[in-house]
Order: structure tokens, then C-alpha cells, then sequence
């Protein structure tokens, strides 16, 4: 078990190539940069189907040319197998983030969700596996658990899918299991639960819930609740994810080929959210001490409630969450106000 400061020490002095999937993204492009400041070499693969050349030329900026160079960039599709065996050439660790999230999305058009998210996914363990990477990490969901009541969320202990795309994810899972059992490939998945921070997309209709209120609120916009308000998640700052995503690929071989819960066992309810947000605007955006939210129907396919226990994490992955939501929300805060408010 390595901490993350051990991962960082060793990455600074030893080079590795990286394959980001999704690396326009939000959660991609935040792992593009952190490994670009460790000096490793990177390829990221996007097809800006959710992902934007934006975030990539902030990360350019935040690392600086020097760091820059060590970054190929290939725009290709991962539902296309000939892309993934060209982005998987020469790679030691795979990040594969790519993906099409939402939940709503995923119930209006289950078959898109299906290529990308399965599709995509075998096509990527095939081109890793041939490929001899040393390890797969890649980015499993909460949604796994379905219609298991039990709280806080236990790795082993799941239920039946609510939806097309928990269906995928699960599927994702059956996979990376089955590849290690039959190739020997060494994977881990990451169960992540509400990520949130800098260059999440605000906009669209399956924008997550932290920066459409974020932009709603400075711009005095409508915000909907889905249901009472009382639904409860466990939001997980983005640098807690990136941790995990480090320490996932140089974990000993002991800890591969399991999933683990990507969070902080906390629950926030959206009301409570809500007011924190608010908090935190008031003081450059008057008008948001007076903001009321409108409620609205539940929405098809959404868990009550979700909170995830880390033992697991922290026992054989040695993660160390830094980031509690009210810091988390402080920091992408920040951000959100500098790049919405122009």
C-alpha cells in the first residue's frame, strides 16, 4: 500500500506513458494536468462528443510549455477498435475515463449508451490487454447499487440497476472482472460518487447539479430541485478522484482486479447544498441571500439516497480524502465564479 505522497515521489523520478480516455473532459482533462506536472508522458484520446478543447487549453496554460510537450493528443472514438489499439501503443497505465454519463440520457437513448459506454469499454480492455499494460484504472459508478437500501454503500453488497446507464456500468465491472480471470490483466474500478470541481460543464440538459446551480445562481436564473430537496448524495471533490485514480494504478497487485468506493462517507442533501452554495455567492452576487429554488417532480431512475463507505479505499488503497465538500465547494467555487461571471 502506497500513500499519495509516495506515488508522487516515485512518479517524479521515474516516467511513465499514460492514456487518458476522455481527456477533454472534466474529470479527464484534471488528470491530464496533475500527470503533466509529475513529468509523466501522456496520450489523451477524446471525440468531444461531452468534452471541450477548452479545458485542454487551460491545462495547457496551468502546466506550461515545457510540460506540454510531453502531451500527444488524439482525437479518435473509443467505439472505433482500430482508435483504441493506436492510443494504447507504448502505454504503461491506462486512465480510461470516456464514457457517456447521465442517467436521464441514458433513459432517452439507452442504444447510444450502450455503444459508448460498453461498446467503447470492451473496445478499450481488448486494446489494453494486447497492448500488455500494466494496469487498467478505470472509472466505475455509484449507480452500481441500484435499489440496495443499505447505507453507507459496501463494495459487495449491490442491487438491481435503475437505469440503462447503471446497466453499462455494471456491465463495465462484469468485464474488467472477467479479462482478469481470463488473461491475467490487472485492472481496478473506481466507483465514483457526484465528482465535482474546476471544468465541469455547467450547460446542457445533463449538466451535473453543482455547476448548473452554480451558474444559475449568478445569473439569477431558475433552479429546479428534483423532489422535496431531502435526496441526499456523497459529493466528492475532484482532487479526492485524481488521488484515486494514482494511487489505483501503482497499488500492489493485491489490491487489482476489485472496485472501489470513490467518496468521502458523507451525505448532503440538495437542500443543504443549496444553501451552502448560496453562502458562498452571496458576498459578490447580493442578489442570491434571496434565491429560492422551485421544486419539481422526482426524477426517473434516481437513488433516495447515497453515501459510500471508504474502508476499502483507505485499508488496501492508502487514500487519504483532502477535500470535504465544504472545501471542495470553496475551491471549485473559484473557478466557477472567474469562468461564468465573464
Amino acid at each position: 500500500m502506497k500513500k499519495i505522497q509516495d506515488v508522487q515521489q516515485h512518479l517524479s523520478q521515474n516516467s511513465y506513458r499514460w492514456l487518458v480516455t476522455g481527456a477533454a473532459g472534466f474529470i479527464g482533462s484534471n488528470l491530464v494536468e496533475t500527470l503533466l506536472k509529475l513529468n509523466q508522458r501522456v496520450t489523451g484520446l477524446d471525440n468531444f462528443a461531452t468534452g471541450h478543447q477548452h479545458n485542454l487549453d487551460q491545462v495547457r496554460e496551468l502546466v506550461g510549455e515545457q510540460a506540454w510537450q510531453n502531451f500527444t493528443f488524439l482525437q479518435a472514438d473509443i467505439r472505433s477498435p482500430d482508435d483504441c489499439v493506436r492510443a494504447c501503443e507504448n502505454v504503461d497505465f491506462v486512465l480510461h475515463q470516456a464514457a457517456l454519463g447521465s442517467v436521464p440520457r441514458s433513459i432517452a437513448n439507452p442504444q447510444l449508451t450502450n455503444e459508448t459506454n460498453i461498446t467503447g469499454f470492451l473496445n478499450m480492455l481488448v486494446a489494453a490487454r494486447d497492448a500488455k499494460v500494466k494496469r487498467f484504472v478505470y472509472a466505475a459508478s455509484s449507480s452500481t447499487y441500484g435499489d440496495h437500501p443499505g447505507l453507507p454503500k459496501i463494495e459487495d453488497r449491490i442491487g438491481k440497476p435503475l437505469s440503462p446507464y447503471a446497466v453499462t456500468k455494471y456491465v463495465n465491472e462484469l468485464y474488467a472482472d472477467v479479462f482478469g480471470r481470463t488473461y491475467g490483466m490487472e485492472s481496478i474500478g473506481l466507483r465514483y460518487f457526484n465528482v465535482f470541481g474546476p471544468r465541469q460543464d455547467p450547460n446542457g440538459a445533463y449538466a451535473a447539479v453543482i455547476p448548473k446551480w452554480v451558474a444559475a445562481l449568478i445569473r439569477n436564473e431558475e433552479l429546479r430541485i428534483n423532489g422535496d430537496g431531502e435526496t441526499s448524495r456523497d459529493f466528492c471533490y475532484i482532487d479526492n478522484v485524481v488521488q484515486m485514480n494514482l494511487l489505483a494504478a501503482l497499488a500492489d497487485s493485491e489490491a487489482a482486479n476489485q472496485v472501489y468506493n470513490t467518496a468521502l462517507n458523507d451525505r448532503t442533501s440538495l437542500n443543504q447544498l443549496h444553501a451552502m452554495m448560496c453562502s458562498l455567492l452571496a458576498d459578490q452576487f447580493p442578489h442570491v441571500a434571496a434565491h429560492k429554488p422551485v421544486y419539481v417532480d422526482f426524477r426517473a431512475g434516481d437513488v433516495r439516497h447515497s453515501q459510500a463507505d471508504i474502508g476499502k479505499a483507505v485499508s488496501m488503497l492508502g487514500y487519504a480524502p483532502t477535500h470535504r465538500i465544504g472545501d471542495g465547494l470553496k475551491e471549485a467555487m473559484n473557478w466557477y465564479v472567474r469562468n461564468l461571471s465573464r
